[in-house]
């Protein structure tokens, strides 16, 4: 494998098993000393070694070659008792815990978590259902299927959900990925969207395919919120304004909205414009917790500081409530001078299975028709969903681990049950699990109580709904969402990384100028493009070092694999600097894991060139399996030592290297 000052000397690797470990190049990584890797290749090669009970190296890496070749036929066969395996891992307790979460708090449920349940689903009831009657204006649905997508979710969602905190139902960025794949087609088509989308979770759970969401960065997820946020404020203005606005990108609805603009309406502007800022006080309401006296809270200071932060979180219920008293107010003495959400059906939807097709006068719309108007929407909501859940249930984690191959299926299921319902897709809300968090949930049942009033409020309330001003409803909508825009970000990415920000802009951009999908893409392909580079550019320290020997000599040291992208990149590297410094070079690859066959030729290149001009090259503590790739090659004066004693024997046997006037550069 190596030439040694010109000889060639052809050995077995037999002759390298020693009385210690063999390790290093075409030997096993560690395992004993019958721990043998067999390169087919290094018997063809030139290799000059130290004795077998020096040669030592890299464990890094375990080789085995059982010499066995493995024909179709057995690879089909062997799949047979890996399903059997796969199988019989699902039907065990272990795995059945892991699946149904309920099992494991159930059993230790007490009084006192009943009681932090009971009024954590109450809480986050509150906010639920003004919140969904807003959405379903973002969807561009009518306001009962934001209720309709409200419930049934919930209830599932206690069994298989992995996190306490989350509450399952529309939300602000799912709403508006709704709007953009249903594009006016009408509930049939959302519905069958939420059932698609649902499909395609519990699909990607039970493959466990969670890790797909870690191909977007940090930055790609706060560029693409904040753009959705300004967004749903955009589509929202057009209820403030009472106006109507086409478009579903963000500069087509304010070209649309610019052009509509003399056509406001002066009472909706104030009314919309008033419940913002009401809302935005009753946010910033201090519940104070300093003890007037030792420290110790009297029992009047905390009666107050629970009313006022129930007064805060429930500002969005007591908002529509007065709301709905003021419509009325102008209702019965006349026509409102403002938009009101208008008749809503009473009572809860049918629960009967989505449509895969429907005859609208005398067309008839097919399920593929639905599918295709749908488009990529139907992916581009499902890996939106679980990133906006995984991010909460991080976010409240504690520290624990998240399984979003759990949450996958958990999500998926919560969906095909809302599209039984006439629900559109949903997930879980950052703002209601800070709620339910602040509330004291103890466990997933608080979605229970949650579910329930929105029942309540499906059988009873909704003939008063039909008072609310819609402006109102934008108002909640707007004084919720500008807070996604995540600002803050922008100060510790520019401490940490700037080229982060690269990314984080590009997807922000991008998702205002384009449709929401095609922005998170471009987003993703940023970013994929920053590591592509760093894999195409890996940095290489130099040092110019001196042996035991007293031999002068270049350390170059890698700090990643060699693939294709990089390993002309190292190779230019390399050349330059040993030309410079004109002394034996080195290379550690005690980082280098992989190797190509790109890099192999490359490799087989620089040991020519070296030998051409006469200047020892020498790859120390090279990974077995790397060595194997760059072995497949045969490349002649490949040389690779694994100690020092090793390293200084090769440069003394080199010292007759002089640099010729070339080299020179």
């Amino acid at each position: 494998m190596i030439g040694d000052n010109g000889d060639n000397h052809r050995i077995s690797i037999n002759a390298l098993k020693g009385e210690g470990d063999l390790r290093g190049v075409a030997g096993g990584g560690g395992g004993g000393r019958n721990a043998v890797y067999t390169n087919e290749a290094l018997s063809e090669s030139t290799i000059s070694m130290n004795p077998p009970n020096e040669f030592v190296g890299s464990n890094d890496f375990i080789l085995v070659d059982e010499n066995k070749t493995h024909s179709t036929k057995d690879a089909i066969k062997s799949i047979v008792p890996w399903m059997k395996r796969k199988a019989k891992g699902a039907c065990t307790k272990k795995m059945l815990y892991r699946r149904l979460p309920i099992l494991s708090w159930l059993p230790k449920y007490n009084s006192s978590d009943a009681i932090g349940d009971l009024v954590a689903g109450i809480t986050v009831g509150l906010t639920v259902i003004p919140q969904s009657l807003a959405y379903s204006n973002v969807a561009g649905l009518p306001a009962e299927y934001g209720l309709y997508g409200s419930f049934l979710g919930c209830f599932v969602y206690i069994f298989f959900g992995s996190c306490k905190d989350v509450p399952v139902g529309p939300t602000a960025i799912a709403s508006l990925l709704t709007f953009q794949a249903v594009r006016g087609h009408g509930p049939a088509h959302a519905i069958l969207l939420c059932f698609l989308t649902g499909l395609l979770e519990l699909l990607m759970g039970l493959l466990g395919l969670g890790f797909i969401i870690d191909f977007v960065s940090g930055p790609v997820s706060s560029g693409f919120t904040s753009a959705v946020a300004l967004i749903i404020v955009t589509s929202q203005v057009k209820d403030i304004l009472a106006i109507k606005v086409s478009g579903s990108t963000f500069v087509e609805q304010w070209i649309s909205i610019f052009s509509e603009v003399q056509n406001s309406s002066v009472w909706d502007a104030v009314l919309g414009i008033s419940c913002i800022a009401v809302l935005l006080i009753m946010r910033v309401i201090p519940a104070d917790e300093k003890c007037p006296e030792e420290d110790k809270p009297t029992i009047f200071h905390k009666i107050v500081n629970k009313f006022l932060w129930m007064f805060g979180t429930s500002r969005n219920a007591i908002l529509v409530v007065i709301g709905g008293f003021i419509g009325y107010s102008f209702y019965v003495n006349g026509t409102p001078p403002f938009k009101l959400i208008g008749d809503i059906p009473q009572g809860l939807p049918d629960f009967k299975v989505p449509s895969f097709g429907y005859t609208e006068g005398n067309n008839t719309v097919s399920f593929t028709t639905m599918v295709s108007d749908l488009g990529s929407g139907i992916i581009v909501v499902a890996m939106i969903a679980l990133l906006e859940n995984i991010a909460i249930c991080k976010a409240f984690a504690n520290g624990k681990t998240v399984d979003a191959t759990q949450e996958l299926i958990a999500i998926g299921l919560c969906n095909i049950a809302n599209s039984f319902v006439q629900g559109y897709p949903g997930t879980g809300s950052l703002s209601r699990s800070a709620v339910n968090n602040a509330s004291g949930v103890r466990t997933p049942f608080g979605s229970f109580y949650t579910g329930l009033l929105v029942i309540i409020a499906l059988l009873f309330f909704t003939p008063y709904f039909f008072y609310v001003p819609k402006a109102a409803l934008a108002a909640v909508i707007i004084a919720a969402v500008v807070f996604m825009v995540e600002v803050k970000v922008v100060k510790p990415m520019w401490r940490t990384k700037k080229s982060d920000l690269i990314p984080g802009l590009g997807t922000f951009i991008a998702c205002l100028l384009l449709p929401l999908e095609i922005g998170i893409l471009i987003g993703i392909g940023i970013n994929l493009l920053f590591i592509l580079y760093h894999a195409a550019r890996p940095k290489i320290t130099v040092e110019r070092l001196t042996s035991r020997t007293g031999i002068e000599y270049l350390m170059l040291t890698p700090d990643r694999c060699l693939i294709f992208p990089s390993v002309d990149y190292v190779r230019n590297l390399v050349t330059k600097h040993s030309i410079r410094q004109a002394a034996p070079a080195v290379i550690d690859c005690s980082h280098i894991y992989g190797a190509d066959y790109t890099a192999a030729t490359v490799i087989e290149t620089l040991t020519k060139d070296f030998a051409g001009r006469d200047q020892p090259l020498i790859f120390y503590n090279l990974k077995p399996s790397v060595c194997a790739v760059f072995e497949g090659l045969s490349p002649k004066e490949f040389v690779v030592c694994y100690t020092e004693d090793e390293l200084d024997r090769l440069l003394k046997s080199r010292n007759d290297y002089k640099p010729k006037d070339v080299l020179q550069v």
